[in-house]
């Protein structure tokens, strides 16, 4: 009887694995196809850079946006999502930039694309989603880390910083809130929290940001909210009604539905408001 329950609880956990990886492939195929984004980009006036961030034996790629102020600003951490960095994360920075924050993402699948490449390297999103699922979580941690150090070393840069993550990037971004000590604040975009025994660590404010209809994620914010309020930590989760997962890139697109648009709309002035009271 045992025997069989063990196998039951396998098969349970395989559909489930299977279940996650059928929407990820399907949020892949719409995370692929960003020419908005890209010709979006193409147009900023902004001073947009790629650069490599050496630290012990790695080359680490990452992308920054420097705004056009005449005074020193802070730094965004961006954490690109399941898919890579894409066209819709250096966007991502780009808007930050805009608003007059130095925004930079790392390309966290650096040297682990085919011959040593990053994210645009792989030749499909599948085999993407896949790698970044493959990555090390002390390498993730540790090229956030430099990148981090990098942007704060910039002339330009105020000695503030923010970490904003989505979707797989969410829940790094927590994660890493939980390890450093002079973080600002986090933004916790559709992206699951860390263990609960880390969070007595956290001591930037974290702000997330969840879809109505992402129950995967938005299911783990009551118990995030008691486990945060336990640690004497502050969470401040919003829900945004209607909206599934993925919204702040999906609610830009040229076929984004009412609720995600108006969700994204919601989201970045939350974002903005949050960030100008660091």
């Amino acid at each position: 009887m045992n025997h069989r329950r063990k196998l039951s609880t396998a098969r349970i956990l395989a559909i489930h694995i299977s279940i996650l990886f059928a929407m990820l492939s399907l949020g892949a195929h719409a995370a692929h196809a960003q020419d908005w984004a890209k010709a979006k980009l193409n147009k900023s006036p902004r001073h947009q850079e790629w650069v490599t961030i050496p630290y012990d034996h790695r080359k680490l790629q990452a992308y920054i946006v420097y705004p056009e102020i005449s005074h020193k600003a802070p730094v965004v951490l961006i954490v690109h999502e399941i898919f890579g960095l894409s066209d819709w994360a250096r966007s991502m920075a780009d808007d930050l930039a805009a608003q007059g924050y130095i925004a930079i993402v790392p390309d966290l699948l650096s040297e682990h694309g085919p011959h040593g490449g990053g994210s645009s390297d792989f030749p499909d999103m599948d085999s993407t989603v896949k790698a970044v699922f493959q990555l090390d979580p002390r390498q993730v941690m540790s090229d956030l880390s430099a990148t981090a150090d990098y942007a704060l070393k910039q002339p330009a840069a105020n000695g503030k910083l923010a970490v904003a993550g989505f979707c797989w990037g969410g829940g790094k971004a927590f994660e890493y809130a939980t390890l450093h000590k002079h973080l600002n604040a986090a933004f916790v975009f559709y992206g699951t929290p860390p263990v609960k025994e880390a969070m007595s660590a956290i001591s930037a404010p974290v702000y997330g940001f969840y879809a109505g209809d992402d129950a995967r994620v938005t299911s783990t914010v009551p118990s995030t909210t008691a486990d945060m309020q336990a640690a004497d930590k502050v969470y401040r989760p919003v829900v945004y009604a209607g909206a599934g997962h993925g919204f702040m890139r999906a609610g830009e697109a040229p076929d984004a539905s009412p609720a995600n648009r108006k969700a994204r709309d919601d989201a970045w002035a939350r974002f903005l408001r949050l960030l100008g009271k660091m």
